[in-house]
């Protein structure tokens, strides 16, 4: 190994929607540079607002070309004109170089075991082959087992388990749900599996820059959809809630997120503009500076908004999607069922604008997480960290990385 770096990890994440694979690498490469100078950090990711996050010092990011998910189920490209599956092994040709250039000693994939249409597949063939340790890492929740199983199956993701992977981190806690619960997976493979609970979020360590909207200077209610590119229906019934009832006088930030339409955004702004308790931001990369000063939260349930909601104790009402998956369902049902949080769904199609009300002025005296007591809840963050730091003092020498040794 080289006398200026101590260890070296790549960190894929595919990014193909939303914020949330960025935001989780994000926070586990931050940990894994934390207190350790020599230690470098790649995230390979095709967000397009990557770009706009801060990291530790010792993380830096590769930017692949982005691919969107459609409301079909099908992909396109997000800004060049070739097809998906040109652009998929173009993506996968950056991925395999970094990894040979880079030479790094962990592989961390974020979900997908075979990355976003079998991607990573060769530059896992090239880690593995000069030894470099390869972790899987999944959040709590996936999706419906009738969904997750067959779609495992398509993309041959149990058996890159077995080929390839000598650990599975998954990020939350065994009590609460077992993301590969449905598979019927051998038992060398479940040795391999550590829970290491929620992810726990600070605050950024730099000032936010530009001033947040006046409504934040008194107590309000954080409304985020997060990446906001499926967030419109929860927007849509919270805006509705203040519209419809007049007893909601705690004042509501609306924060859209980087990817909502901004036809959507130009509508839900002038209804905004007409209530006195409302205002909107476009997007913030420093949101949990909001969610620390906010009274409560309301959120669809994301995993990282989740983490957020628990690091910070905030009150918080979840409106979760249940269209096309099911995993912020079923992660808002378990965090109600402790006490975490309180949800709110839509009946028989409708959402109804007074049936929110209500669970907004129910709100900011709701329980905070941290009265549940559940052991181990927010322990993700150092347990990553000192199984990192395990494997640092016990690893075998790893193979050179001069070119002459290849």
């Amino acid at each position: 190994m080289d006398a200026t770096s101590l260890a070296r990890v790549l960190i894929y994440s595919h990014d193909t929607f939303g914020l949330g694979h960025l935001r989780r690498s994000r926070a586990i490469a931050n940990a894994l540079v934390a207190g350790q100078p020599d230690v470098s950090v790649i995230i390979i990711s095709g967000s397009p607002v990557i770009g706009n996050f801060e990291f530790r010092s010792g993380v830096d990011y590769v930017r692949i070309p982005g691919v969107v998910k459609l409301a079909n189920g099908d992909y396109r490209t997000l800004n060049l004109g070739m097809g998906i599956d040109e652009a998929a092994a173009l993506r996968g040709d950056i991925i395999r170089q970094t990894v040979e250039s880079f030479r790094p000693d962990m592989v961390i994939i974020d979900k997908e075991p075979t990355g976003f249409r079998g991607e990573v597949m060769g530059a896992l063939d090239r880690a593995k082959a000069r030894g470099a340790r390869i972790v899987l890492g999944i959040r709590d929740i996936m999706d419906e087992p009738s969904r997750l199983v067959p779609e495992w199956e398509r993309k041959g993701a149990v058996e890159a388990l077995k080929a390839y992977y000598d650990d599975i981190w998954v990020y939350g806690l065994k009590d609460i749900y077992e993301p590969l619960a449905a598979f019927d997976l051998p038992r060398h493979i479940l040795d391999r599996i550590t829970y290491t609970g929620y992810l726990r979020r600070g605050l950024p360590r730099d000032p936010e820059l530009n001033p947040h909207p006046k409504i934040t200077k008194r107590p309000f209610i954080l409304v985020t959809s997060g990446g906001g590119g499926d967030g419109e229906d929860m927007l849509d019934w919270v805006i509705s809630a203040y519209e419809a009832d007049p007893r909601l006088s705690v004042p509501a930030l609306i924060v859209f997120g980087p990817f909502m339409a901004r036809e959507r955004c130009k509508a839900f702004m002038e209804r905004i503009a007409r209530h006195p308790c409302l205002e909107a931001l476009s997007f913030d990369s420093k949101l949990e500076t909001l969610m620390n000063k906010a009274t409560a939260v309301v959120a669809m349930g994301g995993y990282n908004t989740f983490c957020e909601v628990l690091s910070f104790n905030k009150p918080a009402l979840i409106v979760p999607r249940c269209k096309p998956r099911l995993e912020q369902y079923i992660r808002a049902v378990a965090a109600e069922r402790l006490g975490l949080v309180s949800m709110i769904v839509e009946q028989g199609g409708r959402r109804d604008p007074l049936r929110m009300a209500e669970a907004l002025l129910r709100l900011p005296n709701q329980r905070r997480p941290g009265d549940a007591i559940v052991p181990g809840l927010l322990d993700g963050t150092d347990a990553v960290r000192r199984d990192f730091a395990r494997w640092l003092d016990h690893r075998q020498p790893p193979i050179a990385r001069s070119h002459a040794a290849e």
